[in-house]
């Protein structure tokens, strides 16, 4: 008889393939084609490799790395919510909810509860590894938008205030991240890539 946790594991494991088709708005640089979820999870794990030096306080890594792979497996089945559409925010937190208890729920209870565990300690920001992945989660698209020319925030017509909110998190785990934030975003806006508030 085959192992019931393992076919849970393989039955998980091939839910999370729906991830490479779930379109963010955000382009991949000089390409027009939007990222999926999974380059984009892939893309910020790969960015705290490289950049937990910056990090202000001391992280454990690999469960930073942890947090960033799972941080949007919620978003199989909540969708991705676009971070300035202030109307499908309104109820994303419960979507979101909803969403990890069936995710999290497909895997052996103690897995599941691993998985959710760092799903909501990303979600709250009050860890020190929980700040660092919440950079990088900001960081990304920034460094897109900023390649791209302004990205979605020249689509959406997104405010510098905006902008300088949803980067925040940075501020909070990196000083040297912040700084080079501080330097892309006013260029952007000096470039026309940021709309004038």
């Amino acid at each position: 008889m085959m192992n019931e946790r393992l076919l849970k594991d393989i039955n998980f494991i091939v839910e999370l393939d729906k991830m490479k088709s779930i379109y963010r708005r955000t382009e991949v640089i000089n390409e027009r084609k939007k990222e999926d979820d999974a380059e984009h999870s892939w893309h910020i794990a790969i960015m705290a490799m490289v950049l937990h030096e910056y990090s202000d306080e001391e992280i454990d890594l690999l469960k930073t790395i942890k947090m960033l792979l799972v941080h949007d497996l919620v978003e199989i089945y909540a969708g991705d919510t676009f971070c300035y559409d202030k109307v499908s925010n309104g109820d994303k937190k419960d979507r979101e909810e909803r969403a990890a208890e069936k995710i999290f729920g497909l895997l052996a209870e103690d897995k599941g509860e691993e998985f959710k565990a760092l799903w909501e300690e990303f979600e709250a920001m009050e860890t020190p590894e929980a700040r660092f992945s919440a950079s990088m989660d900001r960081l990304q698209p920034m460094l897109n938008n900023y390649n791209n020319g302004g990205g979605t925030w020249k689509e959406y017509s997104v405010s510098k205030k905006d902008i300088y909110k949803r980067i925040e998190p940075v501020k909070y785990s990196s000083k040297e991240l912040w700084e080079f934030v501080l330097y892309m975003l006013e260029d952007a806006y000096n470039k026309g890539y940021i709309v004038k508030d």
